[in-house]
């Protein structure tokens, strides 16, 4: 048998050929296609992050493996798109015999960090310090079947959201909406939404980051049957209450970027649109809704089980494997272990809720 070469490039030096290899080896090696492990997926990330690189596995002149990552000061690497990616790994031939550790010289890496590496990348699972539940829906029988299923088990859930639907048509205006609408204007609307809910809540804004617009506005063009970006909105009477920009495969939908317009807050217009948008994947042929790694009660509601995705990291041996670990791993741990007090995670989240009033409240007195 023909060994292994890696070779390294940038994503945008992979050609029509490799992206073809890499997206039919990821749908004939996983169960479902999550568009965020598609080649369009490591390509955007490309054209906003220079640091982003590739490496491809061949066995002979057939590639069997991608690994895409991005490489910082000191051989630290991280998943592509860590931050924003909620699903991470390489895409494997499951008969490659790849050790770990080569694969990291050959990347020039001494270390690999993960937050949403999926339960099947056997090559990494060894290197996990945690693992966290990804709430999803299965629609493989489609939305009626749903439906029944919610009634069954979030009977009141499914109850109010029919009411709050009907009683914001009655009073804003005829209800509309787009699954995968094409309105700048409306994108922009989610976006401001949704960096004013970070503010408020007292969490990191990552839409202040140049890039993350960037890559938005480069997904919400990619048009590809493995990624396409999303945009869908609800509106009353014309105007957008409530909009979602995620990411789709042709079996699966990514949550992303959900908001929606505070004034019409006492409507519930996200939870209405999240039932048009799970009505709509499944007429189109989605078969697994991902809301993505998080606790939420709406998700708890909506749900029909759960993936299980990991954090963690590879580290090499010396001084800038231990520089890594020094860096992240105390930090890491002291979130892992106020994750697992519910006491101390509770006063936390209180914590950060009233840091995030008193800044919206500071903001508001300017």
């Amino acid at each position: 048998m023909n060994a292994l070469r890696i070779d390294v490039v940038h994503p945008r030096d992979l050609g029509p050929r490799d992206l073809d290899q890499w997206n039919e080896l990821r749908t004939a090696t996983a169960a479902e296609a999550n568009p965020f492990m598609a080649a369009e997926f490591t390509q955007a990330i490309g054209r906003v992050r220079p640091d982003t690189q590739v490496a491809t596995v061949r066995r002979g002149a057939e590639a069997v493996g991608f690994f895409p990552y991005q490489r910082g000061r000191w051989g630290h690497g991280r998943a592509v798109g860590l931050g924003v990616s909620d699903c991470q790994g390489a895409v494997l031939r499951p008969d490659t015999d790849l050790d770990a550790m080569h694969l990291m010289r050959a990347c020039s890496l001494h270390a690999w960090e993960f937050n949403h590496l999926e339960s099947g990348q056997s090559l990494f699972l060894p290197y996990a310090t945690g693992g966290f539940a990804s709430p999803v829906i299965d629609l493989t029988d489609g939305f009626a079947a749903y439906e029944s299923h919610l009634r069954a088990h979030s009977r009141g859930f499914l109850k109010a959201a029919r009411a709050q639907e009907r009683r914001m048509g009655r009073q804003l205006g005829p209800l509309r909406f787009v699954f995968d609408e094409d309105n700048p204007q409306a994108l922009r609307a989610l976006l401001d939404w949704k960096s004013a809910q970070y503010r408020r809540t007292g969490r990191r804004d990552p839409l202040a980051q140049p890039w993350i617009n960037q890559l938005i506005d480069l997904l919400g063009a990619t048009r590809s049957p493995s990624c396409s970006g999303t945009l869908s909105v609800l509106y009353a009477a014309d105007r957008p209450v409530a909009a979602h920009f995620g990411l789709r495969s042709r079996t699966v939908f990514s949550c992303w970027f959900p908001s929606y317009d505070r004034a019409v807050a006492a409507f519930s217009p996200g939870r209405v649109l999240y039932l048009r948008m799970i009505e709509a994947a499944a007429a189109a042929g989605i078969r697994l809704f991902d809301f993505g790694r998080g606790d939420a009660a709406y998700k708890n509601s909506f749900k029909t089980g759960e993936l299980l995705v990991h954090e963690g990291a590879l580290r090499t041996t010396g001084p800038r494997a231990a520089l890594h670990w020094m860096r992240h791993e105390p930090n890491r741990a002291a979130h892992r272990f106020v994750r697992d007090h519910p006491a101390l995670r509770k006063a936390a989240l209180r914590t950060v809720d009233s840091f995030g009033k008193l800044r919206e409240r500071l903001m508001t007195d300017r």
